[in-house]
């Protein structure tokens, strides 16, 4: 069996990490497209060095651009792809638009999408990635779910037939990764359980210059009278700073780090301050508390353990939430169980094999 795998940017780099491998290990062939979502080598190249994950068979280098823009040439190019390499499946990740415009591509070719991460909703369709979470669950042959919370969604939506519950592959790195995580060395000046760790990438923060303001004000204020800020700068909020003119004179900016660095800096933080999906399930399992910088979460079960705290761009509900925040605590294995055992590469690779060439083999003739 032939699978092409679609990534394009940070997370889908991580969890194919784990998929890939665990492929490779059921005996399945992979080739693997980069759509270029993510570029720069901060955001690419290091988590392919850093997770050993294997270079792409094909690099679109579609780069940035509006989301119309860049989804139809993804869509485009991986059409192309897929005629000359013909797969038995395509392999989506998350909600990016490398994501949807795979599963497009796929789709109209007749070719089977698997899903990794289906079902996840925030129920905020201001999101772009809530819209192609749902888009792409429409298209997909199999919904590989990473909790049950995942496949009620899935079922309110009519889309039971195919859903699988497979665990989450980012519980299986973060698992894998606490040894190595546990030997990095905290930048200078910082110390364990000191320090506040900030991520803001999501558009709908960085592009509003009230809304950037507000939240890097209360970021400044935590720094300033509560604990150092370390805030490592996606290439949209470094650009976005600079364009509005805001200066950071508190908060401790630095360039994005790798994967497993951070890990280290999750583990031994304060709390975390985000807007990333991903993040706020990586300190969960972890068990540091998270502040979320958005109205809603797909990850509400972070939520209901009590883990995270939704304060969209209230400084005052930040601040608040940054004051009861006390560094790492031991999180009970019920809830970490609710995002499986940390083994959902296998499952996701066996439900694969399992799944076959469910349709006729797709080649160019069948155009």
């Amino acid at each position: 069996m032939l699978v092409v795998s679609v990534v394009g940017a940070r997370p889908q780099f991580i969890k194919a990490s784990i998929v890939s491998r665990a492929l490779a290990a059921s005996g399945i062939r992979e080739y693997m497209i980069h759509t270029g979502q993510h570029y720069d080598d901060l955001m690419s190249d290091v988590f392919f060095r850093e997770l050993g994950l294997r270079a792409p068979d094909c690099n679109l280098g579609i780069g940035s651009g509006s989301h119309g823009q860049q989804t139809g040439r993804m869509i485009s190019e991986t059409e192309r792809v897929l005629g000359d390499v013909c797969p038995d499946r395509v392999l989506v990740y998350g909600d990016t638009n490398s994501t949807l415009a795979a599963a497009l591509a796929a789709a109209k070719l007749r070719i089977p999408v698997d899903h990794v991460e289906a079902g996840v909703r925030s129920f905020d369709r201001d999101m772009p990635e809530e819209l192609n979470r749902i888009l792409t669950d429409q298209l997909a042959d199999l919904l590989l779910c990473p909790t049950q919370t995942a496949v009620s969604n899935l079922a309110r939506e009519g889309l039971s037939s195919g859903a699988h519950v497979v665990g989450d592959v980012m519980l299986d790195l973060a698992i894998e990764c606490i040894p190595l995580a546990t030997r990095i060395a905290l930048p200078s000046g910082l110390c364990e359980g000191e320090y506040f760790l900030a991520t803001i990438h999501r558009r709908e923060n960085t592009d509003d210059v009230e809304r950037l303001r507000r939240l890097v004000g209360g970021l400044e204020t935590i720094a300033r009278e509560m604990a150092p800020v370390l805030l490592p700068a996606h290439p949209r909020l470094q650009s976005r700073l600079e364009e509005h003119g805001h200066k950071l004179h508190s908060v401790r900016l630095v360039p994005p780090v790798g994967y497993v660095e951070s890990q280290a800096l999750i583990r031994s933080a304060r709390g975390v301050v985000t807007d990333s999906g991903g993040i706020q399930k990586e300190a969960l399992f972890h068990g540091v508390p998270c502040i979320t910088l958005r109205p809603t979460t797909e990850w509400v079960e972070s939520v209901d353990a009590g883990m995270n705290t939704l304060v969209d761009d209230d400084v005052h509900a930040l601040a608040k939430a940054a004051a009861e925040a006390h560094g790492r605590v031991q999180i009970s294995s019920k809830v970490c169980r609710l995002f499986g055992d940390g083994r959902a590469g296998a499952a996701i690779a066996s439900t694969i094999r399992e799944a076959g060439a469910s349709r006729r083999r797709w080649t160019k003739s069948t155009r």
